[in-house]
């Protein structure tokens, strides 16, 4: 089994915390429907033109795993609603002897 997790940080060009948190939960859900990913908001969530969001997949194939991930990157920067400045991805590997 393998855990993909994806931190992206982003940029918000919005004038109040209202409608930077419209953006983040229109964006969260349609990532959601898209993709079929666990998402959320995980920091910044007082800062008006900033957030954090955390985003994780789970799979049977590394490469697989990797590539939805940039999908979803992709996906959320060819929308244009916010910037993003920094991607991690983190990638666990469980191995499971039968028993």
């Amino acid at each position: 089994m393998v855990v993909g997790v994806c931190h992206l940080d982003f940029i918000l060009q919005g004038s109040s915390l209202k409608e930077k948190r419209q953006v983040i939960r229109s964006l969260m859900a349609r990532v959601r429907a898209k993709f079929n990913v666990s998402i959320s908001e995980v920091g910044g969530q007082d800062l008006w033109q900033r957030a954090q969001v955390g985003i994780c997949l789970v799979g049977n194939d590394r490469r697989f795993i990797n590539s939805s991930l940039d999908k979803v990157i992709d996906y959320i920067e060819g929308i244009g609603l916010v910037e993003v400045v920094r991607s991690e991805m983190e990638f666990l590997n469980f191995n499971y002897d039968e028993v």
